[in-house]
């Protein structure tokens, strides 16, 4: 999935780097603004258990699989007969597909045709949440292979682009096995540092104005499949703003989450664009313990795939602050 701040080029590069800083074998390690999960997932099998967090419902039902989930069990006559469903005229296709609302085109017809008919199939499988959110993360995966959107889902594309005319085939979101028990939220991370320990704290936080409850609302519609009127141009759902894409409000919520953090050792992952400068991370997390940098040059997402482009100017740097808590 292409994914605004994806650390998973860069997965084996924190790994190192936590490694070169007390280590992973043994120790509870927590990543609190999980989105897709790209870290933890890389972690997964390295230590003793994951905690994994994220507020956006879509973000939960990807985590809840791919970290949740750990034991093997059947599904594949499960996806066959779910690609083999008969189209249904649900809210995906009533309101993101030119057929529906005669507006929107997030998805060609048929695949919002498909999209709802799954979604509606996979809802009587939540007795068993294993399999539940398996198939759940699998179709928004699906989904996001298909949908009509320069990757974000702020806007549609005015014309089918050659993923989106494709149909779409529901495919396994095959999850790692291993013998530990995982813990999975969907919380607001400030509250939910107050209620968890470990030993390892990662932080992947908004870096700027970009909030991923409007980037991402139709992964979250999917995931909850629940009636709203969607408003504006763009289809937008309700959602809860984070303050770490505020100015005025993300210095004091970054402090406050390092202050209340029960972990000896925190990382947090920040670029040189964000909203918070590197001396303002520098300044307050010197107040808490011990503190170091690593940095990192790497290409940044791009949500447009212009080819005439200066690639310099596509580069950008990584910084990972790194703090041992007194």
């Amino acid at each position: 999935m292409n994914y605004i701040g994806s650390k998973y080029r860069l997965s084996s590069w924190i790994k190192d780097t936590i490694n070169k800083n007390g280590g992973m074998k043994d120790k509870i390690f927590c990543d609190i603004f999980a989105g897709t999960g790209a870290v933890a997932r890389s972690v997964k099998k390295d230590v003793k258990q994951v905690i994994i967090n994220d507020i956006e419902p879509y973000s939960y039902a990807l985590n809840r699989n791919y970290i949740g989930n750990h034991i093997a069990f059947g599904y594949q006559e499960i996806l066959e007969e779910l690609n083999k469903l008969k189209p249904r005229e649900g809210f995906v296709y009533k309101n993101y597909c030119l057929g529906g609302s005669g507006e929107r085109q997030y998805f060609s017809d048929e695949n919002g045709l498909k999209i709802d008919a799954i979604r509606v199939e996979i809802e009587k499988y939540k007795r068993d949440e294993n399999l539940y959110y398996f198939l759940l993360a699998s179709l928004l995966e699906s989904a996001d292979k298909v949908a009509n959107t320069a990757s974000v889902y702020g806007a549609y594309l005015k014309h089918l682009k050659k993923s989106a005319q494709k149909s779409m085939i529901l495919e396994a979101a095959v999850f790692e096995e291993n013998e530990a028990e995982h813990q999975v939220f969907n919380e607001d991370a400030n509250s939910l540092i107050k209620k968890i320990e470990g030993d390892i704290l990662y932080l992947d936080p908004p870096y700027n104005h970009r909030e991923y409850g409007a980037n991402y609302h139709i992964l979250n519609t999917i995931a909850l499949y629940d009636e709203f009127n969607p408003k504006g141009k763009s289809g937008l759902r309700e959602y809860k703003k984070s303050r770490y894409c505020k100015k005025n409000e993300v210095h004091s919520a970054f402090e406050e989450l390092v202050k209340e953090a029960n972990f000896k050792y925190i990382f947090l992952s920040y670029n040189n664009e964000g909203i918070m400068s590197q001396k303002d991370v520098e300044t307050i997390m010197k107040k808490y313990g011990s503190y170091g940098l690593e940095t990192k040059e790497y290409q940044r997402f791009k949500a447009d795939k212009t080819q005439n482009r200066n690639h310099k100017a596509d580069m950008t740097f990584e910084y990972l602050h790194i703090l041992e808590k007194y």
